[in-house]
């Protein structure tokens, strides 16, 4: 079949998501298939952020020497058919294991992804970030919202989980099979000199603050919201499922319209009024005296998390100090696992201390993220269009 080249990209990251949340989107019914409480399902799903961690750092290099099209292959396939194990493992143990695979995994598909869609951008000449990061909001909204029904009508976990990524590998299998790579973007023979490890610059620190606490939000949403509504107001599957189905859609659907305003605006304004409508969102979660109240929250903290960390990535991508690889990979290793370490974290905080406490402990980073957002590009973004 053939796809402008971002579709295609637009495809993995939509498959991406999919497959992530149809884990996430099983959490209760995996909690009570281990039988752990919340900090011990936190304790296990380190292992992805474990994982991601390694990838994200050392993967790079390998990234390059294989290219987009074979890293996508291994990656993503490779993330589905571990992910369609979780359901059939009875301990812990295991569980953490096969995250930890997921993770390194993962982590080398995320710097991947983004590489390939920045480098599609700047042949393009117009903003695409947001609309790729949109598809992955996209694939975690039609993932909740087909689990709530699924949950709802009594479908075993096993089941679900086997049936939707056989056919997220199917599709996988038919979009990498046509893809190409896109051209490498070279800059003072960066590419050449490409380092080892992808470890973040003091320049580049303030970008990896604001793409952690996007990160941190979206991990939090997507992980907990479930656990959250059954917990607090003991409300149907259906409803319970709910918190992440907002969340996802209107993540998604900022995504997927931000482009224009980041152009006209700038990413600095853009990012600073969302970074403060997820902090509304947050603080309407942590004190909410109902289900509609949380419902709302939830929806604003996935609108206003949506375009944060593809502004940073699409800022750390232009940079012109280091191969986008490398700035690529150092963002997207501390906000990536942070998506991953910080919602097990979260759980021992609601353990501890109630699980409306543990969204409350987010707001400190965003605050920090709206201070450290004069890292963004401050008018609207211009770029030239490359020849072919």
């Amino acid at each position: 079949m053939h796809f402008q080249p971002q579709y295609r990209v637009y495809i993995a990251f939509f498959l991406f998501a999919m497959c992530t949340g149809s884990l996430f989107s099983r959490l209760p019914d995996l909690q009570l298939q281990l039988g752990v409480n919340k900090a011990e399902l936190g304790l296990t799903l380190i292992g992805m952020a474990i994982g991601s961690l390694i990838s994200l750092t050392l993967s790079s290099p390998l990234i390059v020497r294989l290219g987009s099209r074979t890293t996508l292959a291994i990656c993503l396939l490779g993330v589905m058919a571990l992910l369609s194990l979780i359901s059939l493992l009875p301990s812990a143990p295991l569980v953490f294991a096969t995250l930890f695979a997921v993770g390194l995994l993962a982590g080398a598909l995320e710097i991947c992804l983004n590489v390939e869609i920045g480098r599609i951008e700047a042949q393009a000449g117009f903003g695409i970030m947001n609309r790729a990061h949109g598809c992955w909001s996209l694939g975690f909204f039609v993932t909740a919202i087909t689990a709530s029904l699924v949950r709802q009508a009594g479908v075993t976990m096993q089941v679900h989980m086997h049936v939707l990524l056989g056919l997220m590998f199917v599709i996988g299998s038919i979009t990498i099979a046509g893809m190409k790579n896109a051209p490498v973007l070279t800059t003072a023979g960066a590419e050449d000199k490409a380092p080892h490890f992808a470890l973040p610059t003091l320049a580049l620190l303030p970008l990896c603050i604001i793409g952690t606490s996007a990160f941190l939000i979206e991990g939090a949403g997507i992980d907990w919201s479930t656990i959250y509504m059954e917990e607090v107001f003991d409300v149907s599957p259906f409803i319970s499922g709910s918190g992440l189905t907002l969340f996802a859609f209107f993540m998604a659907l900022a995504r997927l319209t931000v482009d224009p305003a980041v152009d006209r605006y700038g990413a600095r304004l853009v990012g600073r009024v969302l970074l403060s409508v997820a902090a509304l969102g947050i603080a309407m979660a942590w004190i909410a005296p109902s289900p509609t109240i949380a419902l709302l929250g939830f929806a604003l903290m996935g609108a206003g998390c949506s375009a944060v960390y593809p502004m940073a990535v699409s800022a750390a991508a232009q940079r012109t100090d280091r191969p986008a690889v490398i700035n690529v990979a150092a963002i997207a290793q501390m906000a990536f696992v942070v998506f991953f370490l910080g919602p097990p974290l979260l759980g021992f905080v609601a353990e501890a201390f109630g699980i409306r406490n543990a969204y409350l402990v987010c707001l400190p980073l965003v605050l920090g993220s709206i201070l450290a957002s004069g890292a963004l590009p401050v008018g609207p973004a211009r770029r030239q269009k490359l020849a072919a």
